[in-house]
C-alpha cells in the first residue's frame, strides 16, 4: 500500500514539472508596458496564480484517481483470495461440511508414552469421554502426604517379596517419570488420581500381575504407557459410548467370555473397580489390603497368598 502511494505521488509531482515547463517554454516573458505605472498589478501575474491554482487541481485529481485505482486493485484482489480459500475449504472438507485439519502432537519423543501410537476407531469419538481436547502438558507435583502414604505401603510389600518371593520383587517396575505421567494424561485429556500418579512413581507397573494377582484371569500390571494404550483400545472398542473415557485402567485380565478386561482407577473420584470383587475407595487402599494380606496373613476374594520357587501366587483358600 505504501509502494503504490509513493508511487502515485512520484507520478503526479513529474506530470506538475512537465505542464509546468511546457508553459513557460510557451509564454512569453511577460514585459509590463511602459505607460503602466509599477503600482499597478500586471494582468499576466493573475493568469499565471490561476494557472498554478489550476495545475495543482490536476495533480490532486491524478492523486485521488491513482489512490482510488491502488485501493480497488487491492480489494479486488482480497476478493479474489477469499474466493480461492472458500473453494479450497470446500475441496478439503467432508461429506458433513466441516474442515479437515491435522492434529499436532505435543508430547516430546524421548517419552515412552509418544512413541507407537495406535489410533482408536472413528467410533471412539461417539463414546463418552474418549475424545480428548488438546490440553498442555503438566508434571505436576503429589500431594506429599499421599505420597508418603502410598510409598509407605509399597515398602511393607516390598519388604514381604524380598525376604518371601524374591523372584515376584525383581518384577516390578523402575519408577516412572512425572513427565510420562503427564504426556499420558494429556492425550487422553484425564488426570490421573494423586494415588494412582504416586504408585507409578514408585514402580511404573510390573511383569506379569505378580502382587495384584489375586484376581482370576489375572495378566499383567500395566505401565504408564500400557495404560495410555489399554485406554485406546477400549475407547475404540464396539459398541461405541460401551466405555467411559474417565476410567483409567491399571491391571488386565482375562475375563470369563475370553476376552481382555481391565481393573480400572476412577479419574473422577479416585476408586478402584475390578481389582477385587468390591469397589475400593483408591489405589492407596488396595496396596493397603495387599500390605496387611501378606504380612497378616488372610484372603482378598477368596485367594491367599502362596510362594513357590520364588515367586508369589494367590492361591484359593480351602
Amino acid at each position: 500500500m505504501l509502494k503504490l502511494v509513493r508511487q502515485a505521488l512520484t507520478a503526479a509531482v513529474l506530470i506538475a514539472l512537465a505542464v509546468r515547463l511546457r508553459r513557460r517554454a510557451r509564454l512569453p516573458r511577460a514585459v509590463p508596458p511602459p505607460s503602466v505605472p509599477p503600482s499597478v498589478p500586471v494582468p499576466a501575474r493573475r493568469s499565471r496564480r490561476a494557472g498554478t491554482a489550476l495545475l495543482w487541481l490536476v495533480v490532486a485529481v491524478v492523486v485521488a484517481l491513482t489512490l482510488g485505482f491502488a485501493l480497488m486493485g487491492t480489494s479486488a484482489r482480497r476478493d479474489v483470495q477469499a474466493l480461492v480459500r472458500a473453494a479450497t475449504e470446500q475441496q478439503q472438507s467432508p461429506a458433513g461440511g466441516e474442515p479437515l485439519t491435522s492434529v499436532t502432537s505435543v508430547e516430546s519423543p524421548a517419552d515412552p508414552v509418544a512413541t507407537d501410537r495406535p489410533t482408536p476407531d472413528a467410533s471412539a469419538a461417539q463414546a463418552p469421554n474418549c475424545a480428548p481436547r488438546r490440553r498442555p502438558i503438566d508434571p505436576r507435583r503429589v500431594a506429599p502426604d499421599v505420597k508418603r502414604a502410598v510409598d509407605g505401603q509399597w515398602r511393607r510389600i516390598e519388604r514381604w517379596l524380598k525376604r518371601n518371593a524374591p523372584r515376584t520383587y525383581r518384577t516390578l517396575g523402575a519408577p516412572a517419570r512425572a513427565r510420562t505421567i503427564a504426556v499420558a494424561e494429556s492425550q487422553m485429556g484425564v488426570d490421573f488420581p494423586d494415588a494412582l500418579r504416586a504408585s507409578l512413581l514408585r514402580h511404573n507397573g510390573a511383569r506379569g500381575a505378580g502382587v495384584l494377582g489375586f484376581r482370576p484371569g489375572a495378566r499383567d500390571q500395566l505401565t504408564v504407557r500400557g495404560i495410555r494404550d489399554a485406554w485406546r483400545e477400549m475407547c475404540a472398542r464396539e459398541p461405541a459410548g460401551s466405555w467411559d473415557g474417565l476410567l483409567i485402567p491399571f491391571l488386565s485380565y482375562t475375563a470369563f467370555d475370553g476376552t481382555t478386561a481391565y481393573a480400572t482407577v476412577s479419574s473422577a473420584d479416585g476408586t478402584v473397580a475390578g481389582a477385587t470383587g468390591r469397589r475400593l475407595r483408591s489405589t492407596y487402599t488396595l496396596l493397603r489390603t495387599v500390605a496387611d494380606t501378606l504380612e497378616r496373613g488372610g484372603t482378598i476374594d477368596g485367594r491367599r497368598p502362596a510362594v513357590g520357587d520364588g515367586l508369589l501366587r494367590w492361591r484359593p483358600a480351602r
